[in-house]
């Protein structure tokens, strides 16, 4: 057992101190990947690259399987008992479902906004020291915080003066920009973004997508949004994906004017979806 814990920790410390390399690579990728709930294939043998400091929108009719695809990534489907994954999820060429591999590390390389708000029932600090500080993470612990309030564009807004008060006053589109900043606490590689602006007004969603323009210059970006609009907007790489499958994959600019498959021209026309 000793051993085994020895093999595990060493696995932890290789994810952890692993560096993307300083050129358009790929930082991420699924490799034949199907998912299934049960019986039921929600995903299909899906293959996607994901490149370094780019940001890469999945976009298809709900229930397509491009949120359950996008929870792979990060292993947030181990938290769903009938769910079962065949295939691989690449980081830097390691297997994220390898036998050594630890989930909640990977969660700290690979962190994720969801689709509402969620900030904790605390102060604005205690929502991104949290992260850091379960994690052992406390060494200057007051400037990380600072920081990651600073790169998610939140901290012009509230300051020193307002780090005390209840994350709960802040509005829906600041507590998004606030759950952006607690997982930029634990220093991710890459960030996952679930439909991040569905529930937000439009000056709130345009700070957002201003964000991740930012955002892309120190992490790889993947997107799940229903908002072709968005999708044009802030994406380098669109992914379409119908009943479970990847129908097409390109850069943004070739899916939204020059698509190759006919189903992507119906969907991003707004003939069905």
């Amino acid at each position: 057992m000793e051993g085994a814990s020895s093999n595990v920790d060493s696995k932890k410390k290789e994810l952890t101190d692993r560096t993307i390399p300083e050129v358009d690579s790929i930082a991420l990728e699924a490799r034949n990947v199907t998912i299934r709930y049960g019986d039921n294939p929600a995903v299909r043998n899906v293959s996607i690259p994901f490149h370094r400091n780019r940001i890469t929108a999945i976009i298809g009719p709900s229930g397509c399987g491009k949120s359950t695809l996008l929870r792979s990534f990060n292993r947030m489907n181990d938290f769903v008992p009938e769910a079962t994954i065949e295939g691989e999820i690449l980081y830097m060429g390691e297997n994220l479902y390898g036998e050594l591999i630890d989930p909640v590390e990977v969660r700290r390389t690979i962190g994720m906004v969801f689709q509402k708000p969620n900030p904790f029932p605390k102060s604005i600090y205690d929502n991104v020291a949290w992260g850091p500080s379960i994690h052992g993470r406390v060494e200057n612990l007051q400037k990380r915080v600072e920081d990651s309030l600073k790169k998610a564009a939140l901290w012009d807004e509230i300051r020193e003066e307002r780090l005390h008060d209840s994350a709960l006053n802040l509005s829906g589109g600041q507590q998004q920009r606030l759950c952006i900043a607690r997982t930029l606490a634990m220093e991710p590689q890459i960030i996952l973004m679930d439909e991040p602006c569905s529930a937000l007004d439009p000056v709130s969603t345009a700070k957002i997508e201003d964000l991740m323009f930012e955002l892309k210059k120190r992490y790889t970006i993947v997107i799940v949004t229903h908002n072709m609009q968005q999708a044009a907007r802030v994406s380098d790489y669109t992914a379409f994906m119908e009943y479970g499958n990847l129908v097409e994959l390109g850069e943004t600019n070739q899916i939204f004017t020059r698509p190759k498959n006919k189903r992507t021209e119906e969907y991003v026309t707004g003939r069905f979806g």
